[in-house]
């Protein structure tokens, strides 16, 4: 009976030393391979956390552990970029503490149609057009496909043969550089 009871601890041992062993030869390798494809090291050392949590928890045999790894690999950074929520118009003009004073989509809002608010508004698309024509020609459409013809990034991926990861690069890049922009009108009409 004592048989019996050390048979699945020892197995339990061996099972624990190949877990940490794979861990201690693979974590370099994939730790590189996923900042290659991801910006953010949270979130990388969160893809490599999960990747090895599936591996311990997996039951059946791996018969190509270094390609079932890559796999799982590739397959979590791709689930994170699909949750990862790309920035929006609306994050130009919120303050860091994601308050706002002056918000412009008060603008487009704002049925009263009065002369201020025309005018406001025709400052705003002016100095929209006038920033999104300084940015290179490849995030500016990716940023009006997206943000103002409101066509998804599969779409544009489709249409442009580029990957959605190179699509979000872009369209974060425009979206930096009009936040920029637009604050500084922000800042002029806050202040007059």
């Amino acid at each position: 009976m004592n048989e019996a009871l050390t048979i699945p601890s020892e197995m339990a041992e061996t099972r624990k030393s190949n877990v940490t062993e794979v861990i201690n030869t693979y974590s370099k390798r994939l730790m590189g391979f996923i900042r290659k494809r991801v910006s953010n090291e949270a979130d990388a050392e969160d893809i490599l956390q999960d990747v090895f949590y599936q591996f311990i928890g997996n039951t059946k045999p791996i018969e190509q552990l270094t390609a079932w790894l890559f796999t799982v690999t590739r397959n979590k950074i791709t689930d994170k970029q699909r949750k990862h929520k790309p920035e929006l118009l609306e994050d130009m003009y919120a303050d860091g503490d994601g308050e706002t004073s002056f918000d412009w989509a008060d603008l487009f809002y704002d049925s009263s149609n009065n002369p201020e608010t025309e005018y406001l508004r025709n400052i705003f698309w002016e100095a929209l057009h006038a920033a999104l024509n300084e940015l290179p020609v490849p995030q500016r459409d990716v940023f009006i496909l997206n943000e103002i013809e409101g066509v998804p990034f599969k779409t544009i991926a489709e249409q442009t043969g580029e990957t959605i990861n190179t699509l979000l690069s872009r369209k974060r890049y425009a979206v930096l550089h009009l936040r920029e922009r637009l604050s500084v009108l922000r800042e002029e009409l806050l202040n007059n």
